[in-house]
């Protein structure tokens, strides 16, 4: 057994590091190392598939992948942005807080990845039309998208995998949670936003009042499908609030909505729907599980678990504490997808342990991992996929660039995290 941990654990910090390194792309890297870890006899096949890929988060994820891919061909995510842009009147600074609470609310309902995707186009669309720079939108839309995704199950993938992984911390869990926080961080970010970049947001009364005669009615392409869309999302996100008391998995909720919504849509829209799931993060996750389930099943996990009880000598403060700060800092500088597949089973350790309230436990690595994201431009998902968009439309957002505004913002969301769980699960 002690050879086979040194084998995991070895496979693990290579593919790792490969994954932070960034030269193979890291679905391709997480998938290797997953089946190194089978062909090695260190994690079998069956073990693999019944115990640790969770079919509830991919389940989760691709379900409303396909409602999102479907919904956005109608136009519905440009006709907000520009609904928003106009109700701004045209002011830079005031669509730059518009835009931003907009991806905020969008990432809690849908997830920050599939927002930003939806969202930063038509940034771009409204900052050439004001002859204004991007950046301070697109970087503003990336710390909304991250801070407004912690706020539900389905906002943020580290949230997804440990509402899967926590039977309890069920849809409205993490609303009654994890919500209020939220309005608290946005609304101490908004007028930081305004502060740091109002005086590079400047245009003339001509360029807004060309944002002013957009006809947003014009970006709504298919009206009757827009409404099936709408109808099916009301009753998913129902079905979201509801599954705990109807006993249904939210995975279940999420692909029954993506599958009605494919029935009412019609064959031709099937095949374009499942073209828009991001099967390179779904096969990621999936390498990733028997990864980390290498590292259960020889015991690694359970050692770390007893470090980190000795370290802060089983005192429930400090261990929520350590694992807040440690998931904000970890989360900034590796992809939090894989530190808290990595995370899960520790804490889920920890409470085989002696610890007996592992609450505290869970809500400070959802806060610490999707919050410590905004850190740097690597921190998550969102960020990359921004920066690459950014990069396409020639305003490549650097790695400085991005860490001089964005690791600042981060460590004070996490402070203000900090006293909100000594507050409410400590105290």
């Amino acid at each position: 057994m002690e050879h086979q941990a040194i084998l995991a654990l070895a496979v693990f910090l290579l593919t790792y590091a490969m994954i932070i390194a960034e030269k193979v792309h890291r679905t391709i890297v997480a998938m290797l190392g997953g089946l190194l870890v089978v062909v090695l006899g260190i994690v079998d096949v069956e073990s693999a598939i019944t115990h640790h890929i969770d079919f509830n988060t991919l389940g989760l994820l691709i379900g409303m992948m396909i409602i999102v891919g479907v919904t956005a061909k109608t136009g519905l995510f440009s006709y907000i942005a520009i609904v928003a842009a106009k109700k701004a009147k045209g002011e830079p600074i005031r669509i730059l807080v518009a835009l931003a609470v907009v991806t905020a609310v969008a990432s809690a309902f849908l997830d920050n990845v599939t927002t930003v995707l939806l969202i930063v186009p038509v940034t771009f669309s409204i900052t050439r039309q004001l002859r204004v720079n991007p950046f301070p939108f697109l970087f503003t839309q990336i710390l909304a998208s991250n801070i407004g995704g912690t706020a539900t199950l389905i906002g943020d993938p580290p949230n997804i995998m440990i509402g899967s992984a926590v039977k309890e911390l069920t849809f409205m869990a993490f609303i009654d949670n994890m919500a209020p926080i939220v309005i608290v961080i946005m609304a101490v970010h908004i007028p930081l936003f305004v502060l740091l970049f109002r005086k590079k947001l400047r245009t003339s009364e001509e360029y807004k009042r060309g944002i002013m005669e957009m006809n947003e009615r014009e970006l709504i392409s298919d009206r009757p499908m827009l409404r099936k869309c709408l109808i099916i999302l009301g009753l998913t996100i129902a079905g979201f609030f509801l599954h705990q008391s109807l006993h249904v998995e939210s995975s279940v909720v999420a692909l029954t909505g993506a599958f009605l919504l494919l029935l009412l849509a019609g064959e031709h829209a099937m095949e374009e729907a499942f073209t828009r799931v991001e099967w390179t993060t779904i096969f990621f996750f999936v390498g990733l599980f028997t990864l980390v389930g290498s590292l259960v099943d020889t015991g690694i996990i359970s050692d770390l678990a007893v470090k980190a009880i000795d370290l802060t000598g089983g005192n429930l403060t400090a261990t929520a504490m350590l694992i807040l700060w440690m998931s904000a800092i970890a989360s900034a500088f590796m992809d939090n997808i894989p530190f808290v597949a990595t995370m899960i089973p520790l804490i889920q350790e920890m409470g085989n342990m002696g610890i007996d309230n592992l609450q505290p436990l869970w809500w400070s690595l959802a806060l610490g991992a999707c919050l410590g994201g905004n850190g740097t431009l690597i921190g998550a998902s969102a960020n990359l996929i921004t920066a690459g968009l950014a990069a396409k439309e020639g305003h490549p957002i650097t790695f400085i660039k991005f860490l001089k505004y964005a690791f600042p913002l981060m460590l004070l969301s996490i402070m203000i995290s900090s006293v909100y769980v000594y507050l409410r699960y400590l105290l």
